[in-house]
C-alpha cells in the first residue's frame, strides 16, 4: 500500500517554488501549467507529495511528518537554500531533541502548512 498526501495551498505558483527551490523536492507534473486551481505531483527521494489548489482538497494547515536521516545536515541545506523560520519556536530555529527520544525540526510551507522533519533514534 502506498500513501500520498495531498497539501492545499492557497498558490501553486508560491508553494511549488518553495517546495522546489528549498526543500529540494522535485516538480514532475502540474495540471493546468498556470494559475489557480491546480494540482502538482512532486518527488523527493522516490516519495510522491501532491500539491492542491482545488477547492475541496484539504485545508491549508495541517502538519505532515517526514522521516529523515542526518537531520541536522537537512537543515543547514535547508538553510543555505532559503529556508527562513516563520516562527520563533525551537523546534522551528532547528533541529530539537524531544522527549520521545526523536530529533526533529519543523518548516512551515507558505500557506501555513507544517512539514515536520523527523530523525528516530539509532
Amino acid at each position: 500500500m502506498t500513501l500520498i498526501p495531498v497539501v492545499h495551498c492557497h498558490s501553486m505558483h508560491h508553494a511549488v517554488t518553495f517546495y522546489t527551490k528549498v526543500l529540494d523536492f522535485e516538480l514532475i507534473g502540474r495540471w493546468p501549467d498556470l494559475g489557480d486551481p491546480a494540482l502538482s505531483l512532486l518527488m523527493r527521494e522516490g516519495y510522491e507529495l501532491h500539491l492542491s489548489s482545488h477547492r475541496g482538497d484539504g485545508v491549508a494547515g495541517q502538519a505532515i511528518i517526514v522521516l529523515t536521516k542526518d537531520i541536522d545536515a537537512l537543515f543547514m541545506k535547508f538553510r543555505v537554500r532559503g529556508l527562513v523560520p516563520v516562527s520563533d519556536s525551537l523546534v522551528h530555529l532547528g533541529p530539537t531533541d524531544q522527549t520521545s527520544g526523536t530529533r526533529e525540526f519543523y518548516v512551515d510551507d507558505p500557506s501555513g502548512n507544517t512539514l515536520r522533519f523527523v530523525q528516530r533514534p539509532t
